[in-house]
């Protein structure tokens, strides 16, 4: 279990301003939970890794995985970490590159080869194992940052921006991945601004702001708290009648309308109206998912309590 109580962090010396970053955090993953963390620019998730990987201690309150300090944790353990930003010896070979992370991750020698070749198969490098990493393009080096973080089988997955210039296919196949990965006894904490990508993955997303935990959404509910979600709508027939038939339509094209926050029965009331009517239904389909409606909702009302001002850190 990861367990986050209470945890704050707060930068800047006594004589520089003081910028918190994170403040009263509170949040328990279990073993088997693939769990995202989502927030805008700012909103406290890097330090937020940063303290779970035991490089920066909390200014209060505290971390434990397994009842343990992150950092002790990890040196007896080990874990799988992608960091966003994937700094790797451009003078290296990939594969090269990722027998050097294999000897670092303590991988015993005579295992070192078959377990590089797997990553290297399982991430689809083979063509490029034996290119210098300066050559890799943007998605072949996000895969190669993907490739070190699985050399190992680890309890515990860090996996910050994940899809970060992957390709719709990688990025499908990345799904797959973390499928393998799901175990009883294992966690995921995946970071992403792709929200879409951790409704399809995450069992539940951690949703902060301005350091502060917002909500945390279930994703497995298949639906946003209220049941309301916008939805698009596309008109083949009897435009003229959207706006008595949904209240507070709003036109975005010539055929399509966006329909604002409703209930699953509020839309096929709508619907029976319009049909009525003598209009004609080509499509109504999500504006967005249920997570991004979560996402809105919860931004706002941090903003709203807020005042308008403050903000995260790092």
């Amino acid at each position: 279990m990861i367990e986050f109580g209470g945890v704050s962090k707060i930068y800047g010396g006594p004589l520089g301003r003081r910028v918190t970053a994170v403040e009263d955090l509170t949040l328990a993953i279990q073993p088997g939970e693939v769990v995202g963390i989502a927030g805008p620019n700012g909103a406290g998730k890097s330090t937020l890794i940063a303290m779970l990987l035991g490089y920066v201690a909390p200014t209060s309150g505290e971390i434990r995985i397994a009842g343990e300090p992150p950092r002790r944790w990890i040196e007896r353990h080990g874990i799988g970490y992608l960091s966003e930003l994937i700094a790797i010896e451009p003078r290296w070979r990939a594969r090269e590159a990722l027998v050097r992370y294999a000897v670092l991750a303590g991988i015993r020698e005579r295992e070192v080869g078959a377990r590089v070749d797997a990553a290297i198969d399982r991430l689809g490098l083979g063509e490029h194992r034996d290119k210098r990493v300066r050559a890799l393009s943007k998605g072949n080096l996000q895969r190669l940052g993907l490739a070190q973080a699985l050399l190992r089988e680890e309890a515990v997955y860090v996996l910050d921006e994940p899809t970060h210039g992957l390709d719709p296919v990688w990025t499908q196949r990345f799904r797959g991945i973390v499928g393998e990965l799901r175990g009883p006894g294992r966690i995921l904490f995946i970071a992403s601004h792709n929200l879409d990508e951790l409704q399809r993955v995450a069992d539940r997303v951690a949703i902060i702001d301005q350091g502060r935990l917002q909500r945390v959404v279930d994703t497995r509910a298949g639906g946003s708290a209220s049941g309301a979600m916008t939805y698009r709508l596309v008109i083949a027939e009897g435009a003229d009648h959207v706006g008595t038939s949904f209240a507070g339509a709003i036109r975005v094209a010539d055929n399509e309308w966006e329909l604002p926050a409703i209930t699953v029965t509020v839309l096929n009331d709508g619907l029976s109206r319009l049909l009525s009517l003598g209009g004609r239904v080509a499509a109504v389909m999500p504006a967005r998912s249920a997570l991004e409606e979560e996402f809105r909702a919860a931004i706002a009302g941090a903003d709203a309590d807020a005042g308008g001002g403050g903000g995260g850190g790092p």
